[in-house]
């Protein structure tokens, strides 16, 4: 067994590079120290022994000799103590250091062995960090952007102090929680998809997601992520993420104006090819007229007619004259007019559009009632756009009874006088508007109909509300639904009724 000596031992404490000094238990006097020691405090041993605290300790006041005597003093009652002490070189160098004093009993006489490291440029990093930190801390805070790290599974690992402001909730209740559960179905789906990659892609990649903020609300989040592993063990998908639900809601608003604009389009197709249409057909129908009127006279002028033969040929020209009726009224309502506004009664535009309220309730077998009001109810409007908004709301209740019982299938179409306006209401007997969608009817888009697209509704309000009017629905009793609109009423030469 191998038993070093004194001589060896002390070979091993000058051999350390870290630095020793030996001071009396009781004096606390300067005894020893190793070359290391010296070698950074600058002096020689003969130099060192003599000194005292002030001549090798910052004169800085929390590095006084009575700190430091009382420092030595607890190592030499516990048996050890720690400081963080300032020692000063010969050149007049200060030394940031962490000294640890531990009591050692020699059989000479008890010593308190101090041993130093010099921590200066330790501090200076946690300085020059600390400093950094503070200063993202900072920036990171009056981001737009938050930034969060997820686990494979969506927990959430970190959350910037901005991430917590756009979600809206505080830290305590978001850390170790699934970020995943706070965003919808297809957004919760899409996020785990890229979380759980195995193994992890670490080039970034972007996803948008829907999330429920802190106050309940919904908002849409883009965000840029990759997968990180720190130092710290903190590893998992940084997402920098921001809030773009005014982006997305002005993207959708434009998407339903060009929609609305193509809605438009084609039914002003559709009623430019009625027009060419009920043009193409009068001439074959006058043609065809002429040419049987011209058959029954040969007839009866060649022999006595057969009276079952005339009366066929009878028979066709009246269908004739009945399509070419159908195709004056086409071309009479959807041909271009002038858009100006003009003093109409509002029983006169009801009267026009009656014919094709009645030829759209037939095959559906709707009893169709109109009453207009006894009086006339004068008004300044576009009277085609009118007629429009009458079609699409009588349209619209034939299309709701159609699949109902016999018995339910009525229709009623009055108009009357509303204090300083004209009113017109479209009843019927049908199922009646659900209970949340009364708000939502002259929405764009909003449709209760399997095939709908909701325009209708729409457009009706934006041409009653352009004519100074309202327009509204509402249930009625046993059953069925009652959709109105007011318009201001005019005296005959312009001016508003009294």
């Amino acid at each position: 067994m191998f038993t070093p000596q004194d001589s060896d031992f002390r070979k091993l404490i000058e051999a350390m590079p870290l630095c020793i000094i030996l001071h009396d238990a009781r004096t606390k006097e300067i005894l020893w120290a190793n070359p290391a020691a010296l070698a950074v405090l600058g002096f020689t041993l003969e130099e060192l022994v003599p000194l005292k605290a002030p001549d090798m300790t910052s004169s800085a006041p929390k590095y006084r000799r009575s700190v430091g005597l009382r420092w030595l003093e607890g190592a030499a009652r516990t048996g050890q103590r720690a400081i963080e002490w300032c020692y000063r070189s010969k050149q007049g160098v200060e030394i940031l250091s962490e000294a640890v004093a531990t009591l050692v009993r020699l059989a000479e006489r008890d010593v308190l062995m101090v041993q130093f490291r010099d921590i200066s440029r330790e501090e200076q990093v946690k300085r020059d960090l600390r400093r950094f930190e503070s200063r993202l801390r900072t920036f990171m805070q009056d981001l737009a952007e938050g930034v969060a790290v997820l686990d494979a599974d969506g927990a959430i690992r970190f959350i910037s102090d901005s991430g917590l402001r756009l979600i809206g909730c505080s830290e305590g209740n978001l850390l170790g929680h699934s970020f995943t559960e706070l965003c919808d179905d297809k957004s919760r789906q899409r996020l785990l998809a890229n979380l759980g990659c195995k193994p992890p892609s670490r080039a970034s990649y972007s996803v948008p997601y829907r999330i429920r903020h802190g106050d309940g609300s919904w908002h849409w989040h883009h965000a840029t992520c990759r997968y990180i592993e720190l130092e710290d063990d903190l590893r998992g998908h940084l997402l920098l993420f921001r809030d773009v639900t005014e982006q997305v809601t002005a993207e959708e608003a434009r998407r339903a104006s060009e929609q609305k604009l193509e809605y438009l389009a084609r039914h002003n197709a559709m009623g430019e090819m009625a027009v060419a249409i009920a043009h193409e057909l009068s001439q074959p129908l006058a043609a065809t007229r002429n040419f049987i009127e011209g058959a029954l006279l040969r007839l009866d002028r060649n022999a006595p007619a057969n009276e079952q033969v005339a009366f066929g040929l009878n028979s066709a020209v009246r269908q004739i004259e009945h399509a070419s009726l159908i195709i004056k009224s086409v071309r009479g309502y959807v041909v271009k007019l002038e858009q100006a506004e003009q003093v109409v009664d509002l029983n006169e535009v009801l009267a026009e559009t009656q014919y094709f309220i009645s030829l759209k309730g037939q095959p559906c077998r709707v009893r169709i009632e109109v009453t207009p009001a006894s009086m006339p109810l004068l008004v300044s409007c576009e009277p085609v756009l009118i007629g429009q908004v009458i079609l699409n709301l009588a349209f619209n209740a034939i299309e709701e009874l159609m699949d109902l019982p016999l018995a339910q299938r009525r229709l009623r179409i009055y108009t009357a006088l509303s204090r300083d306006s004209a009113i017109l209401c479209v009843e019927d007997r049908g199922r009646g508007i659900e209970a949340g969608h009364q708000e939502k009817l002259f929405d764009g888009f909003f449709s209760s109909k399997v095939s709908g697209n909701g325009i209708g509704l729409a457009l009706c309000k934006n041409i009653i509300s352009r004519h100074r009017g309202e327009i509204w629905a509402q249930n009625v009793s046993p059953h069925g639904a009652m959709f109105c609109f007011t318009l201001p009423r005019v005296a005959a030469k312009g001016t508003v009724a009294p």
